[in-house]
């Protein structure tokens, strides 16, 4: 770990430097901002040790600098004619710790190992987050995405009830937890209750919790998945299947924000958003008096329609490639690549299983296919539909294809076997296409052409 020391005084900084070298640290110090700060942003140091007067600037001023450019850096300031307005604006600004001089020795070494540490946490939140984000992050720049990416943003800041509906496999979940994470209520809890999971006897005391003794076997009292939920999101998932009586307990919930636990008279107050997703027809449950229809319109505040992946040809490819990269991650394997016959294949069928299907189908060809660099004969036995055609069939089979996924596959085709004609030298390819070759490298860019 390396820690950067800015100091005027010389004998401070031989001192600090010598107890940190001592405990493995690597350091390096300066007296003045300005040499300081250069270093800070050359040889990116763990942390910061920062006198607040120096000859050629305030060290509180210096602390905004640091922060601003990487707010994750712990910084110990230390002064020896502070006052207590110093420490605490010093505080404020995110110092991670105020020290008086004359410094005492043991002091620093505990704080900076504490700040070290406090660092270590930080990062690996931040991995953690990132982690958390890229597993639910939208796939796609279908214009039927963007239209839904679009629609999540405008959604997501206010407190209104959802209802997704879609397929099974298109995502619905994806959508829910999108719209919690760009909420106000991103750092509270996301709860997930699966309607059509739980045995009916069990869905009121797994959904609104139980006390102890409230049925056999409840031996202890239990918080349900809205309580859990207070202060955060709730997302019904497959809310067709919701028993009746749990219906018109979570329509009371919406209404009063309140319930009560099987098992108890107490009324308990809950802040919760809701969000529902189902991939059956709400309006024919509700004609055939199988689903409220005070609830459904409760719920039906903000329709959002999950797209089949077949209306959305386009995204295939990106899918694929996102699915490719974390299964080699997953199975510590080689990221597999795709001819453009093998792509064309895994694009033309129709995925009635929507995205999980295809996310199954790219597991399966890493499981059972060896090479690295995959055609259209090496994955035919993994994809319906996908052996040899003819020209009718290859390029035109499809009856209902947007015009625009069409264009891509054939453009796909037609550039890709231009440039095995020029050997793949894309200066030569443009020279006998007309285009120009940036043009050209953009297009084969845009089409995920190697």
């Amino acid at each position: 770990m390396k820690i950067l020391i800015i100091d005027d005084e010389k004998n401070i900084r031989l001192s600090l430097t010598g107890i940190l070298k001592d405990e493995g640290y690597t350091v390096i110090s300066f007296g003045n901002i300005l040499e300081g700060l250069t270093a800070f942003e050359d040889e990116d140091p763990d942390a910061v040790l920062l006198d607040v007067k120096l000859p050629d600037g305030n060290g509180i001023d210096t602390l905004k600098q640091i922060k601003s450019l990487a707010p994750q850096i712990p910084v110990i300031m230390i002064s020896g004619n502070s006052n207590i307005s110093d420490a605490v604006k010093a505080i404020k600004l995110g110092a991670f710790d105020f020290l008086e001089k004359p410094l005492s020795l043991p002091k620093i070494k505990i704080t900076v190992a504490k700040a070290l540490d406090f660092y270590k946490l930080s990062l690996q939140v931040m991995r953690m987050k990132a982690d958390t984000e890229r597993g639910w992050r939208m796939i796609g720049q279908s214009p039927v995405m963007q239209d839904l990416n679009h629609l999540i943003n405008r959604v997501a800041p206010s407190n209104s009830k959802i209802l997704i509906v879609g397929e099974s496999g298109t995502g619905k979940e994806l959508i829910a937890r999108l719209i919690h994470m760009r909420s106000s209520r991103a750092d509270k809890a996301f709860a997930k209750f699966n309607c059509a999971a739980i045995p009916r006897e069990l869905i009121e005391s797994e959904l609104f919790g139980f006390e102890k003794g409230a049925f056999t076997g409840a031996d202890a009292r239990k918080k349900g998945k809205l309580e859990e939920a207070d202060g955060g999101t709730l997302f019904l998932d497959e809310i067709g299947d919701m028993e009746p009586a749990a219906q018109a307990k979570i329509l009371r919930v919406i209404q009063e924000g309140e319930f009560e636990r099987v098992g108890s008279t107490l009324t308990r107050k809950i802040d919760v958003r809701v969000i529902a997703a189902t991939n059956k027809n709400l309006p024919e449950l509700v004609r055939k008096g199988e689903f409220r229809e005070d609830l459904y319109y409760r719920l039906n505040v903000v329709p959002i329609t999950s797209p089949p992946l077949r209306e959305r040809a386009s995204d295939i490819p990106l899918l694929a490639e996102h699915f490719a990269q974390d299964l080699a991650v997953e199975l510590g394997m080689k990221i597999k690549r795709f001819a453009p016959d093998a792509l064309l294949a895994i694009q033309r069928y129709q995925y009635p299983g929507n995205v999980r299907e295809l996310k199954n189908i790219m597991e399966r060809i890493y499981l059972l296919c060896d090479k690295d660099i995959l055609s259209v004969a090496d994955i035919s036995a993994m994809i319906p539909d996908a052996g040899p055609r003819g020209d009718q069939g290859t390029l035109f089979w499809q009856e209902t294809v947007a015009f625009q996924d069409k264009k891509r596959e054939f453009e796909i085709r037609y550039l890709s076997a231009q440039l095995e004609r020029f050997g793949g030298n894309i200066s030569k390819t443009a020279e006998a296409l007309g285009l120009q070759q940036s043009n050209l490298s953009r297009k084969l860019s845009e089409l995920g052409i190697r």
